[in-house]
């Protein structure tokens, strides 16, 4: 077997030798046209329809907004990520700050509470980068329930917007996670079963920053 695939592999590399690889193409939109009130407005609605929940917030209102969310779903426990903003904490909740929590652990708590760095409004898709708002993909994997914090200034038009915005920053080569609604799955009957791969239940408050 090993013989083979290295008989193969150099046919490959002979039969490529000195051929020079094509130009991508990049005659698709790379910049949107849609900004403001509109552009939030947008993407709240994609968001809604994945069947999230989504509401708009002053970013002082949000520990009111996590903790009203998980009265309604008898949540009190929440794993957040160690550099979530202290002004975002519910007092009213307990917060378990992960530092390499398990995965048996994370799925014993009601759910995470975590921020984002960034978010597409024409896909309602939101990026994670496992940043210090964030944590690590496990945080926002393995609970039933993900609470995520979403800023209007983080929310681009498009994918190669964001995408750009990521690469400014230096974040092009992080673990990238593209989150659009809650996770979901059909079989070959088309029956959709949610949080096989991810959390069943998908928060986003969508928060405006003072001017």
């Amino acid at each position: 077997m090993t013989s083979a695939r290295t008989e193969m592999l150099a046919r490959v590399t002979t039969a490529i030798a000195g051929a020079e690889a094509a130009a991508a193409p990049r005659s698709y939109r790379r910049g949107g046209e849609t900004s403001g009130e509109t552009l939030v407005a947008l993407f709240c609605a994609r968001v809604a329809d994945y069947r999230a929940e989504v509401r708009r917030i002053a970013v002082g209102e949000i520990p009111d907004a996590v903790a009203a969310i998980c009265r309604g779903r008898g949540a009190r426990r929440l794993a957040v990520p160690p550099g979530l903003p202290a002004a975002w904490r519910p007092r009213s909740l307990s917060l378990v700050e992960d530092h390499g929590l398990t995965a048996r652990y994370l799925d014993r708590l009601d759910g995470a509470l975590t921020g984002s760095t960034a978010a597409v409004a024409e896909t309602g898709t939101i990026i994670l980068t496992a940043g210090a708002t964030e944590g690590r993909r496990a945080l926002t994997l393995v609970p039933d329930l993900h609470v995520c914090v979403v800023l209007e200034r983080q929310i681009s038009q498009l994918l190669p917007e964001a995408l750009a915005q990521l690469a400014k920053q230096g974040l092009a080569r992080r673990p990238i996670t593209f989150v659009s609604g809650p996770s979901a799955t059909s079989d070959i009957e088309l029956d959709r079963v949610e949080g096989v791969h991810g959390p069943r239940t998908l928060h986003v408050l969508v928060a405006r920053e003072a001017p």
